[in-house]
């Protein structure tokens, strides 16, 4: 999908701008498939992401901590725990370390859902899988390059 075919060339101040609408059409399309990948278990894009760090880390996480590993850091972490424990996929308790925070783990339910939605992921994967490994490498650095200038 061009973006030239969503909009006219004159739409366009500059390349700067062009560059800018494309990544922002590229993103949504990609929040688009990501969404409906989630959305028969009834997660959020950041759920799923708090899901997949727990999963990772293998140990209690305080708020805190899971909020600076998000990609979302707009993202109100507490709320969204809350959702997922009434879900049952998370348990959390107070960090016997520092009283004021709340440590956070994975339930059964949730080490079997990210499992099953891991394995599955080949459906998002599977918008870049036609990239080579140069292309991929190429993408993360200019996109880093484009986080790193501010």
């Amino acid at each position: 999908m061009l973006i030239e075919k969503n909009l006219p060339d004159n739409y366009f101040r500059n390349e700067n701008h062009k560059s800018l609408a494309n990544i922002y059409l590229t993103s949504c399309f990609i929040s688009e498939k990501t969404k409906h990948f989630l959305e028969k278990e009834d997660l959020t894009p950041q759920q799923y992401n708090i899901l997949r760090i727990l999963r990772q880390s293998n140990i209690a996480l305080s708020t805190l901590r899971i909020r600076e590993m998000m990609i979302d850091k707009m993202s109100d972490t507490s709320r969204i725990v809350e959702r997922l424990v009434k879900k049952d996929l998370v348990h959390r308790q107070k960090s016997r370390h520092d009283k004021r925070l709340v440590d956070v783990t994975l339930s059964g339910r949730g080490i079997q859902l990210i499992d099953r939605l891991e394995s599955e992921a080949n459906e998002v994967d599977a918008l870049i899988n036609h990239l080579t490994k140069e292309d991929l490498a190429q993408l993360n650095y200019l996109l880093n390059k484009i986080r790193e200038h501010q």
